[in-house]
C-alpha cells in the first residue's frame, strides 16, 4: 500500500535519524533515492546462525545419503529439487507442482522433496498421491532436516523467499525463484544467474529455468560453489560484525 498511512509514516520519518542500519543492499538503496547519505548507512546482511546447520550438513556421509536416496526410491543420479519452508499461498505451491510436472516429463529421473507444512499442505498431499516422486517429509528439524538438504540440487521456491536462502547456500542449493513473488528482503542475496535464478512466473518459464541448470552440469556445479561462498559471507559473526561497528562509527560522528 505505497499511499497507506505506514509508508507515509516510514518516508516522514526516514531522513529524521542520525544513522540507519539497512537489513540488506536493496534497503540501503531505498534509502540513497531518498538522498539519505551514505555514510550515515551500516548494511547489516541480515543473517541467522549457521554454525550448527553446517556442522549437521557435514556429518552426513555419501553413503548415507545413498541409503536415504534408496530408502525414498530416488535415483541415485537423477536431479532432485527441494522445497523447505511453511506451505501457504504465497509460497506458490500451485506453480511448484506444475512446473515439476513439466521438468519430471523433460527428466524422468527427476524427484521433488518437500520439507514443512502449513495451509497448503491439502493440495501439496492430493498432489503427491498421484506423483509417486514427490516425498512429503513433513517438518524437519536440525541434522534430519540437513540430510534432505544433502539430497538436494536446486531449491524450488517459486513463491516468497526469506532467510532460508542462507541455509540454501549452506548447502550449495542454487535458489529458483520469481520476480513477481512477495519475498522478504533476504532475496537481495540472490544473483541471478550466479548463485540462483529469478525464473518467469508461468509454469513453462519456470520450469525451463530449472531445466536449465539441472541438465547442465558445469553450470550447476559452479552456480552451487557460488552458494557455498555466499553462505561464508551470509552469517551472523559478520552482521554482529557490522552491527557494532556501525554504532561506533554513529556515536563519533
Amino acid at each position: 500500500a505505497p499511499s497507506g498511512l505506514r509508508e507515509q509514516w516510514k518516508n516522514f520519518m526516514i531522513g529524521r535519524v542520525d544513522w540507519w542500519f539497512a537489513y540488506t543492499q536493496m534497503t540501503v538503496d531505498i534509502l540513497k533515492e531518498t538522498g539519505f547519505p551514505q555514510a550515515h548507512i551500516t548494511r547489516l546482511d541480515n543473517a541467522i546462525d549457521t554454525d550448527g546447520f553446517k556442522v549437521d550438513l557435514d556429518s552426513w556421509s555419501e553413503t548415507d545419503i545413498a541409503e536415504e536416496k534408496k530408502k525414498l526410491n530416488i535415483s541415485p543420479t537423477g536431479p532432485v529439487g527441494l522445497f523447505c519452508g511453511s506451505l501457504y499461498p504465497d509460497k506458490r505451491i500451485d506453480l511448484l507442482i506444475a512446473s515439476s510436472d513439466i521438468i519430471r516429463q523433460q527428466v524422468s529421473d527427476f524427484s521433488l522433496i518437500v520439507i514443512g507444512d502449513g495451509p497448503s499442505m491439502p493440495q501439496m498431499r492430493e498432489a503427491a498421491e498421484t506423483r509417486p516422486w514427490i516425498h512429503l517429509m513433513g517438518v524437519r528439524k536440525g541434522r534430519e532436516k540437513a540430510l534432505y538438504f544433502r539430497l538436494g540440487d536446486v531449491m524450488l521456491n517459486p513463491g516468497l523467499v526469506g532467510l532460508h536462502i542462507v541455509d540454501a547456500f549452506c548447502s550449495g542449493l542454487v535458489m529458483m525463484t520469481t520476480k513477481t513473488a512477495r519475498h522478504s528482503p533476504e532475496v537481495a542475496y540472490l544473483r541471478d544467474g550466479e548463485n540462483g535464478v529469478y525464473a518467469g512466473d508461468s509454469p513453462e518459464a519456470y520450469s525451463g529455468s530449472v531445466l536449465d541448470v539441472i541438465q547442465s552440469p558445469e553450470r550447476l556445479q559452479k552456480m552451487q560453489q557460488a552458494c557455498l561462498a555466499d553462505s561464508e559471507r551470509y552469517t551472523l559473526e559478520n552482521m554482529v560484525n557490522r552491527f557494532a561497528d556501525g554504532i561506533e562509527r554513529a556515536v563519533h560522528e
